[in-house]
């Protein structure tokens, strides 16, 4: 199901000088000795430096600059890419298992996932510990692992593991010889046993055979030298890996040892028939991660439970986690409201951020440079939740501490502070501070108004007759009156409930009155307590084992649930844990070196359905580890719905249309573009024929791309999509809608499980994509699949030319046109046989192209826009992606000539 759709090109895009790279053979037996591990080679060499990406301008972004890294251990990895053979001997035990055409032909069409399960499961076999761990792992309907929960990579640990980049780089750039390697020039595109073009050497297909998974995470480069480098510290918000050195379907002159993945987008639960991987073994010291911003860390932030284990608790996916990363003193997030992978994002500052609180409807925090239990002045002040931080604000009073955020009955929204939040051990010194609120709108705050005297960070209930504080002692306002609660024993991090039971959960120090309503002995801060409205003990928590709390909060709503910090027998903070005051369970959220004060965000659950509405299935077009193209069709599909009543014109086909057309350039048309990629003439039809036609009424054109190349039938996209998700088959049952959609079906899209922020984010609000300009290519000569159409496939390509006359005819009842765009290709396959990228012959196009003149000239419905005119088009080399797909600049020339024909037509 989850597979590298059309990764049909290397790991490059230009055929580029590899001279940097190359050494001598002559020192390979000094570096390279026997092992004792089975079919390993130990790597030894004293200088172990490498270079990893290109400082080639038309290189792609995630290769560029150069980067030094250096590597001071030593390792071991695999003399070949594990075999089909062994891959399914080991892993007999569990579901998962590949195909095997022949035992010795490389495991392929497997996740990283995969991968790395069958890395544990040899470490476990040999008597090793592991170097992945995780809690849960999820299979798709094929027995193939797309999502390993709660997982870690161990560097530290000895174990088999997938080689880092920096790894396989120095390893390739010793066995680079492409005369000896399995490409699309010699390969017959298919696969060919391991080691049977180089057998003699001592480490083979480095290049090609098996395109190989790296451990990394496809992370930025610096130019900087850094030391035992393993990729970034996450996914990112697109979730992409490194993969490298090529398949049996590249040619050779375009794989480079700097390439790192592909045209498409290639994350952890992708798969391809041609993608492969090696063992390495060995423990990494110090190793270090490069941030996305270039910084080198030793240290990262992991967060554990998913989206959809917190949905399944809160039920939404509108969630947010904030702390203080306590080694760089910054704000550090989580976005519980994109899909996998999750990634933590810190906004780096000069401010210390202490007490971080986020806003009621998600989008701010505040925060105080001030912490409980130390006096001193303090400010407090709301940012963006956002990566930037940005629309920083400073509340103007002379000490600020502690800040918490509150609706009041008008529907101000408001923030409370405290003056100073000291120990308050001291009656007098208490009573000289004060309890604040100031409304906060617009991005501004507003006028301040003194609520009490004494410093309540504790929170405010909603009638505000229950204030509370502990910083040394348990404090409470009841009324207009102070009290003392807890036998005046030491307590802290005291939080009061916002909801209506009042009740207040704090930590103690393992005092008298503790132990006697636990019923045993316990360490300090070893149990969550809670009180009632009253001060009277009514529940405890413990941490697990060997751990204790700190930093307790409530998370706001009826949800009984709070959230703390665990800390180890150290005394380090390297937990932060979701606790369930119905049943004590806790839930892991983040690992880290010290993770301070959280603070969790959960929108309340729309509640406004159709009570026919079945919300397991509606609206949801996606789930976690399904395919990169399901996940930009989900974000299509809330796109279509939720500009149902405003698109005019819709933009529809594959990766040439999501890349090659603008539509923000011509507001006034009000386009939408669905496209994605994959090219299927029946996925976009279907697509056409269900949706477009059926909601139609405020329709004047539907624009498709006409990919004649590859209406094959060779794949099948439309399965693809539908696959693994309910929401398509929910709209069929349901006649796709045709009567109107039921009230909250829209917002059922919405909370349906959610796409990636770095997909969201890449996505204009009307569905437009820019991509940088690079050129057609010289390996625009490449066709990627046999030129030559079959009979079946040709007869495919037929029917669906008729079904686009049927389309028509249905558009043109409803006063609709039907633009059908034959989308620019790299002039070079002039020289060929081949129309373009996937095929079809040269001698075979025109008779096609008749059918569609034919088409136009017998409906006024129907305008062909042929901009490839058989390669002699004008779209020169500054406007193009690669060989196939138009540019920024290219997109441009091409809406603009749709805007001048959609001028032309009548309604």
């Amino acid at each position: 199901m989850c597979r590298i759709l059309l990764l049909l090109l290397s790991v490059a895009f230009y055929a580029c000088s590899n001279s940097e790279y190359i050494y001598s053979q002559q020192n390979v037996d000094s570096a390279f000795e026997s092992d004792s591990l089975d079919n390993m080679v130990a790597v030894k060499h004293d200088k172990k430096e490498v270079m990893l990406g290109t400082n080639d301008s038309v290189a792609m972004v995630s290769e560029r600059p150069q980067m030094q890294v250096s590597l001071n251990y030593d390792f071991s990895i695999g003399k070949s890419e594990v075999t089909c053979a062994e891959f399914n001997s080991l892993m007999k035990s569990s579901k998962i298992s590949v195909p095997c055409e022949k035992d010795a032909y490389p495991a392929t069409n497997l996740t990283y996932y995969d991968a790395v399960l069958f890395a544990n499961a040899r470490s476990k076999k040999e008597g090793f510990d592991t170097a992945y761990t995780y809690s849960k792992v999820e299979l798709n309907s094929e027995n193939h692992c797309v999502n390993l929960d709660e997982f870690v990579f161990h560097p530290e640990v000895n174990a088999y593991r997938l080689p880092t980049e920096a790894e396989w780089v120095f390893v390739a750039s010793r066995f680079w010889n492409a005369k000896n390697a399995w490409t699309a020039d010699n390969s017959d595109y298919q696969l060919h046993p391991v080691c049977s073009k180089t057998s003699n050497e001592q480490i083979c297909d480095m290049l090609g055979n098996a395109m190989e998974w790296m451990n990394d995470w496809l992370g930025n480069f610096r130019d900087t030298v850094v030391t035992n480098y393993v990729g970034a510290p996450d996914g990112g918000s697109l979730g992409q890996r490194v993969v490298k050195g090529g398949s049996y379907r590249t040619p050779a002159e375009s794989i480079t040892l700097f390439g790192r993945g592909d045209v498409y987008t290639v994350t952890s639960s992708t798969r391809a028939d041609y993608v492969g991987f090696r063992l390495a073994f060995g423990a990494i010291p110090d190793a270090v991660w490069m941030n996305s911003d270039g910084k080198a860390v030793n240290s990262r932030v992991i967060p554990h439970a998913s989206s959809s284990t917190l949905r399944d608790i809160f039920g939404t996916y509108k969630m947010k986690l904030v702390f203080r990363n306590d080694l760089s003193g910054n704000l550090s997030f989580v976005d519980y409201s994109y899909g996998t992978p999750l990634s933590v994002i810190e906004i780096e500052d000069s401010l210390n951020v202490f007490h971080p609180d986020i806003s009621p409807d998600g989008k701010k925090v505040a925060f105080s440079t001030g912490l409980e239990g130390v006096s001193g002045k303090s400010a407090v002040y709301v940012r963006n939740l956002n990566a930037e931080g940005s629309g920083l604000v400073k509340l103007d009073v002379e000490s600020a501490a502690i800040p918490r955020w509150r609706v009041l009955e008008n529907g101000d929204t408001v923030i409370v502070y405290v003056t100073d939040a000291g120990n308050n051990k001291d009656d007098a010194t208490f009573k000289s501070t004060s309890t604040w609120q100031v409304k906060f709108s617009k991005g501004k705050f507003g006028e301040t108004k003194k609520l009490f005297d004494g410093a309540y960070h504790g929170g405010i209930s909603e009638d505000e007759k229950l204030a509370v504080t502990g910083a040394r002692l348990l404090r409470a306002r009841v009324g207009s009156e102070s009290e003392l609660w807890y036998d005046g024993e030491q307590a802290c991090n005291a939080s009061l409930a916002q909801d209506s039971s009042k009740r207040t959960l704090f930590l103690d120090f393992a005092g008298k009155t503790g132990r006697k309503f636990v019923g045993s002995k316990y360490g300090t801060h070893e149990r969550i307590l809670v009180v009632d409205s009253t001060g009277k003990l009514i529940q405890s928590v413990g941490a697990p084992k060997g751990y204790s709390f700190d930093h307790s909060e409530w998370v706001p709503g009826n949800h009984n649930k709070a959230v703390a910090t665990l800390t180890n027998a150290n005394g380090a903070h390297t937990k932060i844990v979701m606790v369930d005051l119905s049943d004590s369970s806790i839930v892991d959220l983040a690992e880290g070196n010290e993770l301070w004060h959280p603070a969790f965000w959960v929108n309340e659950v729309f509640t406004g359905y159709d009570g026919s509405l079945n919300l397991d299935s509606a609206g949801i077009y996606y789930d976690e580890g399904l395919d990169v193209e399901t996940e930009k069709y989900r974000i299509k599909m809330e796109l279509y719905w939720k500009n149902l009543d405003v698109t005019e014109v819709l933009l529809v086909g594959s990766s040439r249309m999501e890349m090659g057309l603008d539509p923000d350039a011509y507001p006034e048309w009000n386009m939408l573009n669905t496209a994605v990629s994959g090219i299927d003439g029946n996925r976009d039809m279907y697509f056409v024929e269900n949706y477009a036609l059926n909601h139609a009424d405020n329709l004047k054109a539907i624009v498709m791309s006409l990919d004649l190349d590859n209406w094959s039938g060779r794949e099948d996209h439309l399965s693809l999509i539908h696959m693994g998700v309910p929401g398509y088959d929910y709209d069929a049952h349901h006649d796709f809608w045709k009567s109107g959609l039921p009230n909250g079906f829209v917002e059922a899209v919405e909370n349906a499980y959610p796409a990636s922020q770095g997909w969201i984010q890449r996505y204009s609000a009307r569905g437009g994509l820019d991509d940088e300009c690079r050129s057609w290519g010289v390996d625009g000569t490449d066709v990627l699949m046999d030129s030559v159409f079959s009979t079946q496939e040709e007869r495919y390509l037929d029917a669906r030319l008729n079904e686009l006359a049927e389309i028509v005819d249905s558009a043109a009842a409803k006063n609709i046109y039907v633009i059908g765009i034959i989308f620019p290709m790299a002039p070079q396959y002039k020289k060929t046989g081949s129309f373009g990228t996937y095929g079809l012959q040269r001698s075979k196009y025109p008779e096609k192209k008749k059918k569609l003149d034919a088409l136009a000239k017998a409906n006024r419905y129907f305008i062909l826009m042929d901009e490839n005119k058989f390669g002699d088009h004008d779209y020169p080399d500054q406007m193009a992606f690669n060989r196939d797909h138009l540019c920024v600049a290219g997109k441009k020339q091409l809406t603009d000539r749709l805007d001048s024909v959609l001028k032309t037509l009548k309604w």
